[in-house]
């Protein structure tokens, strides 16, 4: 029996499934991974703890003892590293897509007038979240880095580009498409790095990385127990998982419940509106074509409720925290704004900050604990309005995945906050499903994505419209006090 590898490196894990020729996983692996906050709002990881969790989750995918046919990555996006071109040593930590270090930065690029050239041509607004801004700081704050960039001895990339040096024994400094499109410095309209956006970051392309297509063949592995197998696909997460789901036609859109989450909807092309409180992006490319999306992100879901149980003194926080909210019906009014790292779609307020609001004589831990359950599916809420308001498209329903989509109170109360269906996926790993996907559509496995069977478990809203546009207006009340 042939399969395919999919690598997912995510945040705070890295995971691994083997996928069948039905396009099912049938194994997987995963390999915890640890955050650093060496200063207030500096988010970082080690680049050699990112590459033996790799080595991890792929030495006990070998283990299973089938072939390996192909292999599809699909990695946290926005987070940066700079490594040495010829020995493949990194040049500090990663710089995680959650470091908010670049504010500076992108209030001068604000101030001098680049928000309009960069959103027409980038799809993006600015914000510490992307790529660039915290390329230009490591170049700013790195004695020499920027004179051997310039000559080419460095590299910078996302980490598919770091993870691709590491599959191919540094021969291979490559990004796909989708990734670069977070960078800040793809032009879409071309697909090329822009020239004129490199200047206003004042980033050398000699560190770049080539540019491929998200499917197809990125280069051969040398690994061993891997030598000679092809990397058929690499791309962003979230756009791995919107793959995952099986639609490829505008209209369906889906929540990735990670870390933070994405929303994600496919467009039939790019369009113009400057003042869009959502993102443009690809969400993957072919040899042939580039597939376009509209992108909503939120910084902190998932971690929100990590950061609560944490501030509880909870003994396992998560684990405990997701306890403690079930105990409880609702949050008594309580409110948390997860805003630790600022707010981003569709509010964009690096100035925010977290907040709990509508506390009582009466309110418990308990009720702090459902609001941090609950504010999960507020904030998917505020980008799913603002999506269907920019797409001009009904959207009927909600897909959902990710590791938040366990909780069947958070989706229920999702449905409900919503007034649509929310089908959740059964697999949990749609990231990495959707990568081996991609790969198996570049092997020729089978014809589409759509041809493949995708079960999911639906929740329909219980929530009287009343009750649900109460709730919302109190969020949105909240949420006003954590933006003043």
């Amino acid at each position: 029996m042939s399969l395919i590898l999919a690598i997912d490196q995510g945040t705070t894990n890295t995971k691994a499934l083997l996928v069948d020729r039905e396009g099912q996983p049938i194994h997987r692996a995963s390999s915890r991974l640890r955050l650093l906050h060496p200063e207030p709002d500096f988010v970082e990881q080690d680049p050699l703890a990112i590459l033996r969790s790799v080595d991890h989750v792929i030495a006990d995918c070998l283990a299973f003892g089938k072939r390996i046919a192909a292999i599809g990555i699909s990695n946290q996006r926005e987070t940066v590293l700079a490594w040495d071109r010829k020995t493949g040593e990194p040049i500090g930590n990663a710089i995680t897509w959650q470091c908010r270090r670049a504010t500076a930065i992108c209030d001068r690029l604000r101030l001098d007038g680049h928000e309009p050239l960069l959103r027409e041509r980038t799809g993006l607004g600015i914000d510490p979240l992307f790529s660039a801004a915290k390329l230009a700081w490591l170049l700013d704050r790195t004695p020499g880095l920027r004179d051997r960039a310039h000559a080419g001895e460095i590299c910078f990339g996302t980490v598919d580009s770091w993870l691709l040096y590491h599959l191919t024994g540094g021969t291979h400094h490559v990004c796909d498409h989708s990734n670069a499109a977070r960078t800040q410095l793809l032009n879409l309209h071309t697909s090329i790095w822009d020239p004129d956006l490199l200047a206003i970051f004042g980033i050398p392309i000699a560190a770049l990385p080539t540019l491929h297509a998200s499917t197809g063949r990125f280069a051969d592995c040398t690994l061993p127990g891997l030598a000679g197998i092809p990397i058929l696909a690499a791309l962003g997460d979230s756009h791995a998982a919107l793959a995952g789901h099986g639609s490829t036609a505008p209209g369906t859109i889906k929540a990735t419940y990670g870390t933070g989450s994405s929303l994600m909807t496919l467009t039939s092309g790019l369009t113009s509106n400057p003042a869009s409180q959502l993102s443009q992006t690809i969400a993957w490319s072919t040899a042939c074509c580039t597939n376009y999306a509209l992108e909503g992100n939120i910084n902190m879901t998932g971690s929100a409720i990590q950061w609560l149980g944490e501030f509880l003194a909870l003994a396992n926080p998560v684990e405990d925290a997701v306890a403690l909210a079930a105990s409880v019906p609702d949050s008594g009014g309580v409110h948390f704004i997860p805003a630790m790292s600022g707010l981003g779609a569709p509010h964009w307020d690096s100035a925010a900050r977290g907040t709990i609001a509508g506390l009582t004589r009466t309110s418990t831990r308990a009720h702090l604990a459902r609001a941090a359950v609950d504010c999960i599916a507020f904030q998917v809420r505020d980008v799913f309005d603002a999506m269907q308001h920019e797409s001009g498209i009904a959207l009927p329903a909600l897909h959902a995945d990710g590791g938040a989509t366990r909780n069947d109170a958070l989706m229920q109360f999702q449905a409900g906050i919503l007034g649509r269906p929310v089908h959740r996926s059964t697999t949990e790993d749609l990231s990495a499903l959707g990568a081996a996907r991609l790969a198996g559509l570049a092997l020729g496995w089978w014809p589409s994505l759509e041809s493949l069977s995708h079960a999911t478990t639906t929740f329909t809203p219980q929530m009287s419209g009343s009750e649900r546009e109460a709730r919302y207006s109190a969020w949105q009340h909240a949420v006003q006090q954590a933006r003043a």
